[in-house]
C-alpha cells in the first residue's frame, strides 16, 4: 500500500525562457537561439506603449518561448549552466522559481555561433500539482485549496531531491 497521496506530487507545469534585447541587439537572433535551445517555436515580444526609456510602441524588444513538454530534461541542462545552485530568494511564495543564465554558451551542448550575438536569458519555472487544472477552467468560480498549494519550502525540497540542486542562502 502506498502511503503518499499521488495528488500531492509536484511536477513542472511549464518553463518560460525570455531574452530581452532592448534597442541594441537583434530580436530575430534571440528568437532563433531560443528555438535551438528548446526545440519549440519562439515568439518575438513587443512594447505595448511608449516607455520612459524612449522605446516607441510596437517595437521589437526581445523573444520568449514557453515549454510544456520534456521539461525535466531541459531544466536539468539549464540548471547545469548555473552550476546546479539556486538561491532561496529565487523562489516565490507559491513555489515557482526563476534564475538567469549570463551567456547561452554556458548551457551544455550549446556552441558559440558567430552569426548570433552573445545573449543571456531568464528561466522561469512554474510548478503544479494534479488538480491545478481547476485554476485554468473557463468559469472562474473554483479555486485551488490552501492545503493543496505548493509552498516555498516544498518547492525547495522538491528541486533538491529531483535534480540534486544546492540551495544557497541569499
Amino acid at each position: 500500500m502506498r502511503s503518499e497521496n499521488p495528488m500531492r506530487e509536484i511536477r513542472i507545469e511549464k518553463i518560460t525562457l525570455n531574452i530581452g534585447c532592448g534597442s541594441t541587439k537583434n530580436p530575430k537572433h534571440a528568437k532563433e537561439l531560443l528555438e535551438r535551445i528548446t526545440g519549440c517555436k519562439a515568439v518575438i515580444t513587443r512594447t505595448h506603449k511608449r516607455t520612459t526609456f524612449g522605446m516607441a510602441k510596437n517595437r521589437e524588444i526581445g523573444a520568449k518561448v514557453t515549454v510544456r513538454k520534456n521539461c525535466e530534461a531541459l531544466l536539468g541542462r539549464l540548471l547545469k549552466a548555473v552550476g546546479n545552485k539556486l538561491k532561496v530568494s529565487q523562489f516565490d511564495e507559491l513555489g515557482n522559481f526563476s534564475f538567469g543564465i549570463p551567456e547561452y554558451i554556458m548551457i551544455p551542448g550549446m556552441k558559440y555561433d558567430p552569426d548570433i550575438e552573445l545573449f543571456g536569458l531568464d528561466v522561469c519555472v512554474t510548478l503544479e500539482r494534479p488538480g491545478y487544472r481547476v485554476k485554468r477552467r473557463s468559469k472562474k468560480r473554483s479555486k485551488v485549496g490552501k492545503k493543496h498549494l505548493i509552498t516555498k519550502e516544498e518547492a525547495i525540497e522538491w528541486i533538491k531531491n529531483k535534480f540534486g540542486v544546492t540551495i544557497v542562502e541569499g
